[in-house]
């Protein structure tokens, strides 16, 4: 990907951020942290990847809602940043940070306890 590219992605990940968290008044948007956002080499579409907390209904609930700021998020991109085209958003679940907590769970059940211990307290320490 060009630095063109990962710098309009940085710039649209920050504002659709901000805007979530301190903009979009819609009540099923909550427990967002955007990770990522993946620019089209057009620029007229963006994939914003997110993180959502909660179980598989409170992720669909939160995801429609998402989609449905879409045009006000966009707006927002327009508002602050300067493009020939402001990218069309669309939203995805990033199944980052659950993979992770799924291989976390399972190497806890398959370890030692000893190395299960020390897996926990390394978490806990990364998490501070």
């Amino acid at each position: 990907m060009s630095r063109r590219l990962l710098k309009a992605a940085e710039a649209i990940r920050e504002v659709v951020s901000m805007a979530i968290l301190t903009e979009l008044r819609d009540p099923r948007v909550k427990s967002v942290t955007v990770v990522s956002v993946d620019m089209a080499p057009d620029m007229k579409s963006a994939k914003v990847n997110v993180s959502i907390m909660g179980d598989e209904k409170q992720q669909a609930l939160t995801l429609s809602g998402l989609q449905n700021a879409a045009g006000f998020l966009q707006r927002k991109i327009a508002d602050r940043i300067e493009t020939r085209y402001t990218p069309r958003l669309t939203f995805v679940i990033d199944k980052g940070v659950k993979n992770s907590l799924e291989v976390l769970r399972i190497l806890k059940e398959v370890l030692p306890k000893e190395e299960a211990s020390e897996l926990e307290f390394n978490e806990k320490t990364a998490e501070e």
